[in-house]
């Protein structure tokens, strides 16, 4: 197994964790910040490590479909920053309305986040 699909799963279940634990609690908590920015820290160094592994690879790729991941995936990191940076603001604002509510947009961008993984894993591995 690559480092960038070991990576890539950490981010996976990091992320995941962070954003059904919030989402069932119904509280964001320091915790969740944590998993939330331990997955960007994976997702980033996992992308990075998929991008030297797929310069050898891109020529036998179909275009549409790595245009999409490529994409989506640009999509989906920006967002996972806004999403973690707007966490970290809120815990330390300390502002309890947003705190509960927060869970709202993090199912969201985990959603959003799910595109690239998934098309990742068809596109790359038959």
């Amino acid at each position: 197994m690559s480092y960038g699909v070991l990576f890539i799963n950490c981010a996976f279940v990091l992320y995941t964790v962070g954003v059904w634990s919030e989402k069932i609690q119904g509280n964001l908590k320091r915790g969740h910040l944590v998993l939330f920015w331990l997955g960007i820290v994976c997702d980033v160094l996992g992308t990075a490590a998929m991008g030297e592994i797929a310069k050898g690879h891109v020529a036998g790729m179909i275009p549409i479909t790595s245009e999409f991941h490529s994409l989506t995936g640009i999509i989906a990191l920006l967002l996972m920053l806004v999403h973690t940076c707007w966490a970290t603001v809120i815990i330390a604002a300390h502002k309890e309305s947003w705190i509960r509510k927060f869970h709202r947009y993090s199912l969201m961008v985990w959603l959003i986040w799910l595109l690239p993984f998934i098309s990742g894993a068809i596109v790359h591995f038959p």
